[in-house]
């Protein structure tokens, strides 16, 4: 395994979901959990037996407080979280089933993360030690603030020599603040390694086309020299409760693609590609080829799918033998 820690950056929020499968409309309660996309990826990791810190700005009350004690309790170091602003960003859940869609209601406006400012993290101090540093096209989305913030930590992991993973995951309704993600996304893809990216992640973020996924990855490789890799998962949806799920990866040489999952019925879909992602930062850190890490990132995503939660909470035997076809669905005991 590759020695030094995992860092992650972005917005922590409180999931609140509805108990089972009731609609927000009937709901009278709900469970909560703490995630956010990039913290989703250092709880994976760290129960993949990597060590993960994760990097955010709470508001200083109980919430902010609670949201860091969930952290530390899945493993994750929360030394250089930084405090201030009013509130932390929420988000419902209704769990779909059948044909009735899940559904996510976004209260995030005005959170503290999002009033996030350069100068606020010590990033030369966050970073020791580390040899990794992961972002998402979430957090530049959020704010002006939170763009300049994630810049300012890729800079100083590139000054390092930190290797970086950028999962582009572009979403429309985030970029209201008065930038496009073509204006902002190239100058941070440009200080990445490797990317988490679709044909529609490259199209709107950085205007790159192709007829097939190999073009439009060779593209962003030659347009962006520092990517070496380039990956995604491809998701056939049956219903809410049934999918497949596979994963393809462009190594600049050539496309390579995991098998095929079959998942029915589902658990909880959210943060899948988080632990798709997970799995390739694992795979890659232990020695894996390419090929190696992209079926342990692809069944890693697959496990997902049967956990509660954002996060994915397995450990690398249970991935390894979910690759090797072993133990499926059986009781262990």
């Amino acid at each position: 395994m590759r020695h030094g820690k995992v860092v992650t950056f972005g917005e922590v929020m409180m999931r609140l979901s509805t108990p089972g499968f009731a609609r927000l409309t009937q709901a009278g309660s709900f469970d909560v959990v703490y995630a956010g996309a990039e913290a989703n990826v250092a709880v994976s990791l760290a129960h993949l037996g990597v060590p993960a810190e994760h990097v955010t700005r709470f508001p200083e009350n109980d919430l902010g407080a609670a949201a860091v004690r969930a952290l530390r309790g899945h493993g994750v170091a929360t030394e250089r979280i930084v405090f201030g602003g009013e509130r932390m960003g929420l988000y419902f859940l209704e769990n779909g089933a059948a044909h009735r869609a899940a559904r996510i209601v976004y209260d995030r406006a005005g959170s503290a993360f999002a009033h996030i400012a350069p100068g606020m993290v010590d990033w030369d101090g966050a970073l020791a030690g580390a040899a990794w540093l992961h972002w998402t096209g979430i957090t530049p989305a959020i704010s002006q603030g939170a763009a300049d913030v994630c810049l300012e930590a890729l800079q100083a992991a590139r000054r390092r020599g930190v290797t970086v993973s950028g999962d582009i995951n572009y979403r429309r309704n985030l970029w209201q603040y008065g930038k496009t993600a073509r204006e902002v996304m190239p100058a941070l893809i440009q200080l990445t390694d490797a990317i988490v990216a679709g044909t529609g992640d490259l199209e709107n973020c950085v205007g790159i086309t192709g007829a097939t996924y190999e073009e439009a990855c060779q593209r962003a490789m030659e347009a962006y020299p520092n990517v070496r890799k380039v990956a995604s998962t491809e998701r056939e949806v049956i219903s809410s409760s049934h999918n497949a799920i596979s994963g393809v990866m462009w190594n600049g040489e050539r496309l390579l693609r995991s098998k095929e999952y079959d998942l029915i019925p589902i658990v909880d879909r959210i943060g899948a590609g988080d632990a798709f992602m997970a799995g390739l930062i694992y795979g890659w850190m232990a020695g894996k080829d390419d090929q190696g890490a992209l079926d342990f990132a692809t069944a890693a995503c697959a496990f997902k799918h049967a956990v509660e939660g954002d996060a994915n909470l397995a450990a690398p035997a249970e991935i390894e033998a979910l690759v090797r076809g072993e133990n499926v669905g059986r009781l262990l005991r």
